[in-house]
């Protein structure tokens, strides 16, 4: 089995992937990372050369290739729930935990970030704040239905998301688990 994290930009993704793999002694995998090393390059690059619509389609053939691993722990794009056939072919081996942030978090942590500028495209011709909190509630459906598990993490520290989705982990694995 998998452990897939989904949700917005900066919820936390990478990072508690990241601490929760090394934790559980799996492999970690950003599939944004995945698809810049597959094709090449970046994906604000495929954003602004080649549009939204062949990211997708990129996305969407990396992910099928990582939902047929297994025992890992991957962190998916902000978009991936955007399109059903990834959350059904994730699902088939994965539990999917939806961490989320308020979008004043997110901004703050966004502005922080010094991979922004660099690797972050634009969604919308908004100022990011605005950005932030149009595509937030247009993708809250999307991430609903796709999450078997929710974590806010708005105002907790890396540990205490950290032992929060191991909660989760655990009762996954339990023989009672059902």
């Amino acid at each position: 089995m998998n452990i897939v994290l989904i949700g917005f930009r900066c919820t936390g993704k990478t990072a508690v992937g990241k601490a929760l793999a090394e934790h559980l002694k799996l492999e970690f995998i950003d599939a944004d990372d995945y698809l810049e090393k597959k094709i090449g390059y970046s994906i604000r690059d495929i954003f602004v050369k080649q549009g939204e619509s062949s990211f997708r389609l990129m996305e969407a053939e990396s992910l099928s290739e990582l939902a047929r691993l297994d025992g890992k722990v991957i962190a998916a794009g902000g978009g991936a729930v955007l399109w059903y056939k990834n959350i059904r072919n994730l699902k088939r081996n994965a539990m999917l935990v939806l961490l989320e942030a308020d979008p004043v978090t997110v901004f703050e942590r966004l502005r922080r970030d010094p991979r922004t500028p660099t690797q972050r495209p634009a969604l919308s011709r908004k100022d990011m704040y605005e950005e932030i909190v149009e595509q937030m509630e247009l993708r809250r459906p999307y991430y609903s239905r796709a999450a078997d598990h929710v974590v806010d993490t708005t105002a907790k520290t890396l540990e205490m998301v950290l032992e929060e989705v191991m909660s989760l982990v655990r009762r996954k694995q339990s023989p009672d688990a059902g």
